[in-house]
C-alpha cells in the first residue's frame, strides 16, 4: 500500500470523497504540517489557527488499482485551488489546501499534475506541495464522520461523492 496526504478544507468531506474512489483502501482524518513544537494537537487547538496544522486526510491506496496522479487530479476536482485558507464556507489556515508526500520520488509525478492544473487557471494556485513533516490522527469523533452523520455538515456538494464513486481509476 502507498499513502498520500490531502488537505482539502474540512476533512469530513475530503475523507468521504476519497473513500468513494476505487483503489482507496483506507482513510484517516487528522492534522498535518503544523508547528513542530506542538505534538498531537487536539481539534480544539487546531481550530484556533495558532498551531499551523491543516485538517488533512491520510489516504492509503492500492497502486495496482489507482495511481498517484489520478488521486491528485481527483483532489483538484474537489477544491478551489486558487482560494487561500478557504474552502466553501470554511475559513482559516487550518482549511488551507495541500498535498503532502512521504516519498521524495513521488514529488515529480505530483508536480506534473500541479503544472497541468495551473494551465487551467488564470490565477496562481495556492495549494501547498510539501513533504509530510508531521501528521496526527484526529479523535474517533472525526473519523468517518459523514458515514456516522449522513446529514452532517459538508462543504462539498453531494454530486462530488457520486462523481468520485463513478470515476474510473487510472494507474500511473
Amino acid at each position: 500500500m502507498k499513502e498520500i496526504y490531502f488537505a482539502g478544507g474540512c476533512f469530513w468531506g475530503t475523507e468521504h470523497y476519497f473513500k468513494q474512489i476505487e483503489g482507496v483502501v483506507d482513510t484517516d482524518t487528522g492534522f498535518a504540517n503544523g508547528r513542530t513544537d506542538i505534538v498531537n494537537p487536539s481539534y480544539e487547538e487546531v481550530y484556533t489557527d495558532q498551531t499551523g496544522y491543516a485538517e488533512t486526510v491520510r489516504i492509503r491506496y492500492d497502486e495496482t488499482r489507482v495511481g498517484l496522479r489520478f488521486l491528485v487530479r481527483m483532489f483538484f476536482r474537489a477544491i478551489d485551488p486558487t482560494s487561500l485558507n478557504r474552502q466553501g464556507h470554511d475559513e482559516g489556515t487550518r482549511y488551507r489546501t495541500g498535498v503532502y508526500y512521504t516519498d521524495e520520488a513521488e514529488r515529480e509525478r505530483i508536480q506534473q499534475v500541479f503544472d497541468e492544473e495551473q494551465a487551467r487557471w488564470d490565477a496562481p494556485l495556492v495549494v501547498e506541495l510539501e513533504p509530510l513533516r508531521a501528521y496526527y490522527s484526529a479523535s474517533d469523533y472525526h473519523q468517518d464522520y459523514l458515514d456516522q452523520h449522513p446529514d452532517g455538515y459538508c462543504h462539498l456538494p453531494l454530486s462530488m461523492f457520486k462523481f468520485a464513486r463513478e470515476a474510473k481509476p487510472e494507474v500511473d
